[in-house]
């Protein structure tokens, strides 16, 4: 193989290489471009999302819902290693029986138990209850490792730990704020703020432009020392 042969192998091996890095940080900033719109197009149906008394319709995302019925005490179940500020705990489900007969489920709030796995014991008011809260759709929960139930624990809040009662009135729950049997509020939506995705989209991009420019310099050394190499 020739100088030149040589040369021109090294030099499509090197832009190769860092092609793919440059091609790879654009896709990933694009990426986490994307996700940042997402979470500004959620924030803003969230924070557009109506009030409703009582539904006769599924709530849209986000929507502040206000319901009256009773809770189904005996039937409270709690999502499992949840913690606020640093205290370790449980979210308390109850299902709450509405007016109309419609089974709904409340997202009652945090109750601190500490690293016992004993079943953990609250209160719940009984009665006629109004209640406040966001509405969330039930959605992909991600992977499940095992058993969903431990006792009266739940690794997710899955709608079918509840299937003895019957079909709940939509597909969702209440992270409840206000009313009777409301504890600590733990839950927030979009963990991550857009900014965040923002500002990775633009570490991804200053990769790729950073890779860009390598390519072009270590691109021009190798042709230069190739030139250099045929003329001794």
């Amino acid at each position: 193989m020739t100088v030149s042969s040589k040369t021109g192998w090294r030099l499509g091996g090197w832009c190769i290489f860092w092609s793919l890095i440059v091609i790879t940080g654009v896709a990933l900033g694009l990426w986490q471009w994307e996700r940042a719109t997402d979470k500004q197009n959620a924030i803003a149906q969230r924070e557009a999302a109506p009030a409703l008394v009582n539904p006769v319709a599924s709530p849209s995302d986000g929507a502040w819902v206000t319901l009256t019925g009773d809770y189904l005490a005996e039937h409270t179940l709690f999502l499992d290693n949840r913690i606020l500020g640093r205290r370790l705990g449980v979210a308390v489900l109850t299902p709450l029986r509405d007016e109309q007969g419609r089974l709904w489920l409340m997202q009652r709030g945090f109750l601190e138990t500490g690293p016992s796995r004993a079943t953990p014991e609250t209160t719940t008011p009984s009665g006629p209850v109004d209640v406040r809260g966001r509405w969330q759709a039930a959605g992909d929960r991600g992977p499940l490792f095992g058993p969903n139930a431990e006792q009266q624990r739940l690794q997710q809040i899955r709608l079918e730990a509840w299937s003895s009662l019957g079909e709940f009135a939509y597909q969702g729950w209440l992270h409840l704020e206000e009313g009777p049997g409301v504890l600590d509020s733990w839950w927030k939506p979009n963990v991550m703020p857009p900014s965040r995705h923002f500002g990775y989209a633009v570490q991804w991009w200053g990769l790729a432009l950073a890779a860009a420019v390598v390519m072009f310099l270590g691109g021009r050394r190798l042709q230069r020392d190739g030139r250099h190499q045929q003329t001794q």
